[in-house]
């Protein structure tokens, strides 16, 4: 029986043009093991994600998908997670528990199985893991390999039928990550469950699988099992080559290059290997029948180990202890190594050994308290002092490097600073895109990449900084193996300009094939080095794979070019290759394969020319010198730009000045007496408040040019028009049964109707389409801005941005979630400001505004322009919340009201009105750009309340 059946699918992002999936036809058996590769970007993880409905991305889908015969998107979604694990590629976002033994039940728990069976469940499973000794252990103290290993065993407590992975080995040490799919192979053996895995490290993969599929392009390129996918990759010339195992590769590549003649003729009978013990089969077969060159030399053409002119190394690390808290253990102990100029010095070794801590030690991100770090001779309070760009870092997570919308924006950001034309940006942004293949990502959002390919983008902003020192953690994590020689001709051109480079890695190929210098990491310190031929000759696990198939008869073989030049030199002392069949010699001296071509010169590297020694900065020698330490450079600069400096400086200045007024004032509000001397003191403390945060914040002025796009007037749907009714006669009502029928004493059991009557509209949304559980964090998240930031100016009455929360709300969600925001925003952070009989009032006004926000927004007579936003939201203050408090002061007083009482209590609020309306103004002018970008992109990203409209269009 068939897991998976996939018919023609075809999928498109909803903010990208171009589909991820074309035309995918695909069937999976059940108990079977697939392995779908390919470059970053085909769309391995899209495709994975789509077996899967509740991870499945927002997009147009076309095709179906079938899961045991019946369709996929007809399971609940208990069943989803009960017969479809996932296995994310970040150990640590899928862990949501505090112990191992709480995460092992957790998924078992949210099913509602009985207490006996978990335990039973629970059990089995750290037995079948081994997880026994590690079991009442805190999640936060296990290592990488440990909690990749947790997260599979809490999803196969659950017993699934189908195990999707998603280049689970990605953060993983070589020991680590096999001993990991040793695991799941183990679990597809024996348990018979179905296994989907997406990876880029084929070398175990490979023989493990019955079928790999091989993506391009969002499209399936080969789909056969593993020997017969290497011959059909070959056929076609594919630089999927380059990805596959070591075996593999060198067997292709030697019948390539062998050729005809007979008497060096591979046999037909010969199978493909695809393991490390068929290739030394195959090797040790090919070797009695075939003269082969036993005293290979070195591929690779190592750099002396120092080049630089005075002895200094670029590099000097001394003694160095380091530890996260006091009482805590010693993670770097005794730490001592150097690194020359223009080096590419690569660090091996397991999770949690201390590499990673090591570079942010370096870089000084963190601090030793014992030791010295020298970098080019400083140590790193002196490159403080001089502000000296010296060192930068790549850090192990791309994400925390983008802060911007788009890519563009992201690189641009880098240069921001820097004394450049905006055409040499430009042009820089340019080059360096195309050289880490980003040209048709630039206006993508970094958070919407691949892993691959947020590993190049990140890679791109770490180039445009120009460092002298480039610290790089596991740099090729999530990189195909085609964008792995790209990434080292980047590095081989910047190690020429003569920059460092340290790079942690676990991908062992990479470091051997590509470094300098290796060393090997263990218990905070470096245990060995030397140069990659001689640190991996002799290991038995931190070596390659070409090393453990051939050691027996080529002991200096550390590379598969080492392997296929000696196949293929006939044993001569020249080692003269026989040309390949289309007539050109397989050059494999310079460490090259015939089938990886010099893809960095394809892509731009020579156009980037990164410039470390330019005209501009060759006189002082600094790269990223400060202004202050050019004044010839800055002498060039256009007197336009010196004046826009100095004009952000002085508002810089002035923010800094109004904030100590501002704190002054608050000040004074707590130790003014009642009268003139208070209000004085609550004016200027909002005057100073708002000069502050407009000085401070980063200002964009947009005029009435449009934040977004203006919505057409549509037709109100019923649920709406719900809303409306319950907020304009049902709450009313309801305020006006607790004044009259309860005397006021039943306010808490009035807000709770409130609360009731605006939420049935909202759920109403949810007739005849499954909720969204990311609609509702949405509107949670948005309830809680408002709560925190009237929290936040408590010591400024009337001054809160809660009325332009609730604005923003019924503009983007709709007039029911807007006033859903403002009710539940009213009344939470009553919690905290007191409850009374005022707050069903305030969770009415407020709810109003956003009410009546979002409707006029549907009918068009609102747009999403600053200055509409801020018309509305200072007269929707001044006239409905002002007007709906005043009127309720009065209620709560006298139960009748006459109009003299009505107009005086107005009168008499009007200045607070007054300054609330003014800080809707001020906050809807900062904040209502960012707000709805970041709203309107969760919207479009995960199709928040579409298929709502959709539905409501229908009926």
């Amino acid at each position: 029986m068939e897991s998976y059946q996939i018919e023609h699918l075809s999928f498109r992002y909803a903010l990208n043009a171009s589909p991820a999936l074309r035309d995918i036809s695909l069937t999976v058996s059940e108990g079977e093991f697939v392995t779908v590769c390919g470059k970053s970007g085909s769309g391995k993880s899209t495709l994975l994600r789509q077996l899967k409905p509740s991870l499945a991305p927002h997009g147009e889908r076309e095709g179906r998908i079938y899961f045991c015969g019946r369709e996929l998107s007809a399971l609940t979604l208990r069943e989803q997670t009960e017969r479809i694990g996932f296995v994310l590629q970040h150990p640590e976002n899928q862990l949501v528990t505090d112990k191992v033994w709480h995460e092992l039940a957790f998924g078992a728990e949210s099913l509602g199985l009985p207490t006996p069976q978990i335990r039973a469940r629970v059990a089995e499973m750290a037995s079948f893991f081994g997880i026994q000794n590690w079991f009442y252990k805190d999640v936060r103290e296990l290592s990488g390999g440990q909690k990749q290993l947790l997260n599979l065993a809490s999803v196969m407590v659950m017993q699934p039928a189908v195990l999707l992975l998603d280049e689970p080995t990605a953060q993983l040490d070589p020991i680590a990550a096999e001993d990991f799919l040793a695991t799941v192979a183990k679990i597809n053996r024996e348990l018979g469950t179905t296994v989907i895995l997406t990876e880029h490290r084929l070398e175990e993969a490979f023989s493990l699988s019955d079928r790999v599929i091989v993506m391009e392009q969002g499209a399936i390129l080969a789909n056969r099992p593993p020997r017969l996918v290497a011959e059909e990759l070959r056929a076609c010339h594919s630089d999927m080559l380059a990805a596959l195992p070591t075996a593999t590769r060198v067997y292709t590549q030697v019948k390539t290059a062998v050729g005809a003649p007979k008497d060096r003729a591979l046999k037909e009978k010969d199978a493909c290997p695809v393991t490390v013990r068929e290739g030394r089969a195959w090797l040790d077969g090919f070797a009695a029948e075939n003269a082969v060159h036993t005293a290979c030399g070195n591929t690779q053409k190592p750099k002396p180990f120092s080049d630089a002119k005075d002895g200094t190394p670029a590099v000097l690390v001394r003694d160095v202890w380091f530890r996260y808290e006091q009482n805590q253990p010693d993670v770097l102990k005794g730490l001592t190594f150097r690194v020359e100029k223009g080096q590419l010095y690569a660090i091996v070794g397991g999770n949690g050994t201390g590499k990673s801590t090591a570079l942010a030690v370096i870089s000084g991100v963190r601090s030793a308290y014992c030791g010295t770090v020298r970098l080019c001779g400083k140590t790193l309070p002196e490159l403080a002092r001089t502000h000296e760009k010296t060192v930068c870092i790549l850090p192990q997570d791309p994400q925390t490097l983008f802060v911007r919308k788009t890519v563009a924006l992201d690189l641009a950001d880098m240069l921001s600073q820097q004394r450049l034309t905006q055409e040499q940006k430009d042009a820089s942004v340019n080059a360096v895109a195309r050289l880490c293949g980003l040209e048709n990502l630039l206006q993508r959002h970094p958070y919407d990449l691949s892993g691959g390919e947020q590993q190049r983008a990140a890679l791109a902003k770490v180039l445009l900084l120009k460092p002298k020192i480039l610290l790089l953690d596991e740099p090729t994590k999530g990189l195909d193996a085609h964008f792995k020689q790209t990434f080292a001709a980047i590095l081989a051109s910047l190690t020429s300009s003569g920059v460092t480079v340290i790079m942690v890695s676990h991908d062992i190929e990479f470091c051997a094939r590509y470094a300098d210098r290796c060393a090997m990491f263990f218990d905070g310190g470096i245990v060995s080095e030397g140069a990659p031929r001689e640190f991996f000759a002799g290991k038995s696990f931190y070596t390659t794979a070409a090393n453990r198939m051939a050691r027996h008869l080529l002991p200096g073989a550390v590379l598969a070019e080492d392997i296929v030049r000696a196949c293929i030199s006939g044993g001569t002392e020249s080692g003269d290759s026989p040309e390949t069949p289309n007539g050109s010699s397989p050059d494999v001296s310079n460490g090259t394969l015939p089938d990886m071509p010099d893809t960095a010169t394809q892509n731009g590297l020579s156009d980037f020319a990164y410039p470390y020694f330019s005209k501009q900065t060759a006189a002082s020698d600094k790269i990223g010198t400060s202004p202050s330490r050019t004044e010839n450079a800055a002498e060039s600069l256009p007197s336009q730009t010196r004046s826009d400096k100095r004009k952000r400086l002085l508002r810089r200045l002035c923010g800094i000045l109004f904030a100590v007024l501002f704190v002054l004032a608050g000040i004074a509000c707590a130790h003014s007496p009642q009268g003139w001397q208070l209000t004085l003191a609550r004016l200027l403390s909002v005057l100073c408040a708002a000069l502050a945060l407009g000085c401070l914040l980063p200002q964009k002025t947009l005029g009435s040019s449009d934040v977004g796009a203006p919505m057409p007037k549509e037709r109100l749907s019923a649920r709406t028009w719900a809303g409306i009714a319950a907020s304009l006669a049902a709450v009313p009502l309801t305020v006006l049964v607790g004044v009259y029928g309860f005397g006021d004493r039943k306010y808490y059991f009035i807000s709770l109707l409130i609360l009731l009557e605006t939420m049935l509209p909202f759920f109403l949304s949810f007739e005849g389409r499954k909720p969204k559980a990311r609609e509702i964090v949405l509107i949670s998240v948005l309830c809680a801005v408002g709560v925190a930031g009237r929290a936040a100016f408590f010591m400024l009455p009337q001054f809160k941005p809660v009325a332009a929360v609730v604005i923003l709300a019924g503009v983007c969600l709709g007039g029911e979630s807007g006033f859903l925001v403002g009710a539940v925003t009213a009344f939470v952070s009553n919690f905290f400001f007191g409850q009374g009989p005022w707050t069903p009032w305030q969770m009415f006004a407020f709810g109003l505004i956003g009410l009546l926000g979002g409707v006029l927004f549907r009918k068009g007579a609102l747009r999403r322009t600053k200055l509409s936003l801020c018309v509305f939201g200072g007269l929707g203050v001044l006239v409905l919340y002002g007007g709906i408090l005043n009127t309720a002061s009065v209620l709560m007083i006298q139960s009748t009201p006459t109009v003299t009482q009505l107009v005086s209590a107005y009168a008499v609020g009007f200045p607070f009105d007054l300054v609330h309306a003014v800080s809707t103004v001020f906050f809807l002018w900062f904040a209502a750009e960012p707000m709805i970008e970041k709203i309107e992109r969760v919207k479009r990203k995960y199709g928040l309340m579409e298929s709502g409209a959709q539905h409501s269009e229908e009926s």
